[in-house]
């Protein structure tokens, strides 16, 4: 009960400070259309990211489960750690704060007329969610490791939290980064957890692989 209690608390944290480069990416492109597209842009990468996560999810579900993988699978999420630590550095969450404010406020951000298409807009922010989205599943596929529910629960407060609070999240996350480094160390602690087993769980660790293949003694 406390280990599940434990994981779906490690999965919030998780997606709330790992939503803040979808917010900025996503944002900046609302606030550079013409007022009259922002919500049609802001909508589409919402649901973009969202099924991009349902896609990856799939996907790191059967991969993480294939022997050998869990290591490469701990050294995706230290780089995506490092990538969080420059965001909090750089203040993301801040920036993304201003962002989503500008495209969701009207007479805020570019207000004359259409300097870049919907289609211009879309596609910057599909290329932005897939490598946003990627990060998100891997951290939740790992702390889920193999629990279906968990692994749902984590996708769908991922999508809700986007499709509704993003803008709430960034005033939250500027106004008290210590959220943002916490989530860091918790990530921290399922990487190297995760790593630890990439090497020595006796189905899916990288030793018990070897033995199998005979590689090793």
């Amino acid at each position: 009960m406390l280990e599940n209690i434990i994981d779906l608390g490690s999965i919030i944290i998780a997606d709330i400070v790992l939503s803040g480069d979808n917010a900025l990416i996503i944002g900046m492109a609302a606030a550079g259309l013409a007022p009259e597209l922002r919500k049609k842009a802001i909508l589409y990468g919402m649901v973009v990211a969202a099924v991009l996560r349902v896609m990856f999810a799939l996907i790191a579900t059967k991969l993480l489960g294939v022997p050998g993988l869990l290591l490469i699978g701990a050294l995706l999420l230290f780089w995506v750690c490092w990538g969080l630590y420059k965001e909090i550095r750089a203040h993301t969450d801040d920036q993304a704060m201003h962002a989503m404010e500008d495209a969701e406020n009207l007479e805020a951000g570019y207000t004359g007329k259409p300097r870049r298409t919907l289609r211009q807009a879309l596609t910057a922010i599909t290329i932005a969610d897939v490598s946003m989205s990627l990060d998100n599943v891997l951290a939740v596929a790992a702390i889920a490791d193999g629990d279906t529910n968990k692994l749902i629960f984590g996708l769908g407060l991922a999508i809700i939290l986007m499709a509704f609070a993003a803008t709430m999240i960034m005033k939250l996350l500027a106004r008290y980064p210590w959220i943002s480094w916490a989530g860091l160390a918790v990530l921290l602690y399922v990487a190297i957890e995760m790593f630890y087993r990439g090497i020595f769980d006796e189905t899916n660790g990288i030793i018990a692989f070897l033995r199998s293949s005979g590689m090793l003694g």
